[in-house]
């Protein structure tokens, strides 16, 4: 095959180059010998525009985009220049703009390897492409900066906290801090410890011109985290605990009697009354509205068996029906209120748990009845936080695990746009 320069110059796409010569390699590879046709740098020590010419410097070689699907190679001496107004001279190597320094591919090159490794892993890449894994990884770490770059926010209405562990077995937790950025959700960042100290200093580290925007922190139940927010924001931001760990935390209470119930029920019931009790467990876990005639019928044979278990079932539909209710905060307080005096007296101890928690943490549950709000999007964001942590098993550095969550979630955006 005949390759016309102009046309490979016009498919290179890279400015300030002219092409020597090409040459054709073993396994479809393409090295197109390049040249600068820029004059002058600037002197790395002071920064002044040089152009006293010094030779060339060592051939370096730039993997690029392919070429009519040959693996494409640059090859490439940068012309040096010498600084007449430092002291002993020194010299500095030219670097165009389409290669960043000690890389070993060009600047589009990489933009296409983000773009491949936007939900694959490492390893799939570097088969598919012929890149070693260090150089894919070599172009993680120059492109995305765990950092914030506040710059590019102009308000943080709505922040979420949550935590994700790295490892199997709940270890090595990590805190995810999440909003909604130019209404796109992005994780603002990922924190080392779920202390109070950690959280906090995160808070504080915000400009303040930022933290002026916040309105609300949607948080769990956990004590580091709303403390960290209070410390930080005090009573100008809405602290709000989340509806889904308060339902889970109130449900938890059902499951506890769900499990008493039964170890009761298997030793005092025949076994085809069991059977007439099978799935049961399952029933109970959902709504009597989204239930159909047979389930209803099951859960009432339950029920028959277990009037404890009956009430404790109601009592967790009333509370749903409380935050399923179009309340103001005020009227909130007082429907809680009333719920959690009727538990008390009906003596369903498997809410005692959760009646703590709803005393200790009465504000910041009620909270939601102010604009509704919840981190839903948090859990949202941790599920796909845990798919990315399953493709990218063995991972034990936060620093890379925050580049493939960066990645994954904000790449297309980020890197899909035209050279």
């Amino acid at each position: 095959m005949m390759f016309d320069t102009d046309t490979l110059q016009t498919l290179l796409n890279l400015p300030d180059l002219a092409i020597d010569r090409v040459v054709l390699g073993e396994r479809r590879t393409l090295q197109i010998h390049v040249h600068s046709t820029l004059e002058g740098t600037h002197c790395h020590r002071c920064g002044k525009p040089i152009d006293h010419g010094y030779g060339l410097g060592q051939e370096i070689k730039l993997r690029h985009l392919p070429v009519f699907d040959y693996h494409t190679v640059l090859v490439l001496r940068p012309k040096r220049y010498q600084c007449h107004s430092c002291e002993g001279r020194p010299t500095t190597s030219q670097m165009l703009s389409w290669y960043s320094p000690r890389a070993s591919v060009t600047k589009a090159f990489e933009q296409q390897m983000l773009l491949e490794l936007i939900n694959s892993t490492l390893e799939d890449v570097s088969l598919k492409h012929a890149v070693g894994v260090d150089a894919l990884q070599g172009i993680l770490d120059r492109r995305i900066e765990p950092e914030v770059d506040w710059n590019g926010i102009e308000t943080l209405e709505v922040i979420g906290i949550d935590e994700i562990a790295l490892k199997k077995g709940h270890r090595d937790f990590v805190v995810v801090i999440s909003a909604y950025v130019n209404d796109r959700l992005r994780v603002i960042a990922l924190l080392p410890a779920r202390t109070k100290a950690v959280v906090e200093a995160f808070f504080r580290s915000i400009p303040k011109r930022l933290r002026r925007t916040v309105e609300v922190v949607c948080s769990d139940l956990y004590q580091g985290f709303i403390g960290a927010a209070k410390a930080v924001f005090g009573k100008r931001v809405l602290i709000c605990a989340d509806r889904f760990h308060v339902a889970r935390l109130y449900r938890e209470g059902l499951e506890t009697l769900r499990k008493r119930e039964f170890k009761r029920l298997r030793r005092t019931l025949s076994k085809a009354s069991l059977d007439e009790l099978k799935n049961a467990h399952w029933v109970l876990r959902h709504r009597r509205a989204d239930l159909n005639a047979d389930e209803r019928r099951l859960l009432n044979r339950l029920f028959a068996h277990s009037p404890k278990l009956k009430e404790a079932y109601e009592a967790c539909e009333a509370l749903t029906a409380i935050y399923d209710s179009r309340l103001s905060k005020g009227q909130s307080k007082r429907k809680l209120r009333g719920w959690m005096r009727r538990v008390t007296n009906r003596k369903l101890t498997c809410f005692d748990r959760f009646l703590g928690t709803l005393e200790t943490r009465f504000e910041e549950i009620t909270n939601y009845f102010v604009g509704r709000r919840t981190s839903g999007f948090v859990e949202g964001l941790n599920n796909k936080l845990k798919v990315i942590k399953r493709r990218c098993y063995g991972m034990t550095s936060l620093k890379h695990f925050y580049q493939r969550v960066y990645l994954d979630l904000n790449g297309y955006a980020k890197f899909g746009t035209v050279r």
